[in-house]
């Protein structure tokens, strides 16, 4: 942990106390004393009004009616700050309006020359999903599915969810077990283990209508849930070795639930393990999609005999055109 980022979680730990010892403070951040001494000494010289106490239960307090000094960022901490913003724009994030009064208290808070810094860096920088036309970071166009900030909020407090999905105008609820929520090419799509159905399932966001929690007597342990899952785990069935040119194209795009495992110390070979779902047409179409996208710094190792061929009538096809 680096010195400013331990120094400004020691402030924020004596802040919610009303005293502490050196020897908390060391044994809280396992740090030695002289190095808890000389971080103390530096929040007190930073404004924080602390009040030592001698004998033998001697320590520190904070004065009463006191609390933390002012939020100061460096012109490198602004700048990390809102290109952070910046990338994250135009994603359909939740909480935009949250993000939006940050940006606006972030502006309040710093200078005129970082804020005609931020102001160029506005009109200079553009990521992926930039509309060049309406760079505005404060734009509130871009709101994600209503139903997504509900869930976070939910999902926080418990795992177990009752969610009702309308889909084709049919509408079914199912009680979950969330294990992820997580985006996918443009979608909030969660995890979940189907209680009832007992088996794991992905549902997207946006077919969401109604959540709330799931009656505690209905539930299924976690450990009987893994238990379950691990029974239910599917045996690898692709195999590709990637070159680097295949890891640069992964770091690009990658299904979330694949991975993969570094076969030298300067990650430039990789090994990639997975399941293809070869009876689901779209998740086979998909998949055969996604290596091609790898592109020709890849060998197969093992490849269901579905997916080769497709693989085949695909280079075929394309071949015939040229």
């Amino acid at each position: 942990m680096k010195k400013v980022e331990r120094i400004n979680i020691i402030m924020r730990y004596i802040n919610n106390r009303a005293h502490f010892t050196i020897s908390e403070i060391m044994q809280e951040f396992n740090i030695s004393r002289s190095t808890a001494i000389r971080d103390i000494r530096e929040i007190e010289a930073m404004g924080m009004p602390l009040v030592a106490e001698v004998g033998r239960d001697g320590g520190y307090s904070v004065m009463r009616n006191s609390v933390l000094p002012v939020v100061r960022f460096t012109d490198d901490e602004v700048k990390a700050l809102f290109i952070a913003f910046m990338a994250t724009r135009n994603g359909q994030l939740p909480y935009l309006k949250s993000r939006q009064s940050l940006s606006e208290k972030l502006l309040g808070l710093i200078s005129e020359n970082q804020q005609d810094d931020l102001f160029l860096l506005n009109q200079t920088l553009f990521f992926e999903g930039t509309n060049p036309n309406n760079p505005d970071l404060l734009d509130l166009s871009d709101l994600p599915h209503p139903m997504l900030e509900k869930l976070i909020q939910i999902l926080l407090l418990d795992s177990y969810l009752l969610i009702t999905i309308e889909e084709e105008k049919v509408i079914t609820s199912y009680p979950i077990y969330l294990m992820h929520l997580y985006r996918e090419k443009n979608l909030w799509l969660i995890e979940g283990f189907d209680l009832k159905e007992e088996k794991k399932r992905i549902f997207p966001v946006d077919y969401l209508t109604n959540i709330i929690p799931y009656p505690e007597k209905n539930r299924l342990s976690k450990k009987k849930i893994f238990e379950k899952l691990s029974k239910q785990e599917e045996e690898i069935n692709l195999v590709l070795e990637l070159g680097p040119k295949a890891i640069a194209q992964f770091k690009k795009y990658h299904p979330f639930k694949i991975s993969i495992s570094y076969t030298n110390p300067y990650q430039t070979t990789a090994i990639l393990k997975t399941f293809i779902h070869v009876k689901k047409p779209g998740e086979l179409t998909e998949m055969t999609n996604w290596i091609l996208f790898l592109g020709s710094d890849v060998k197969v190792r093992e490849v269901p005999e579905e997916v080769l061929a497709d693989l085949q009538g695909r280079l075929s096809f394309y071949s015939a055109r040229i």
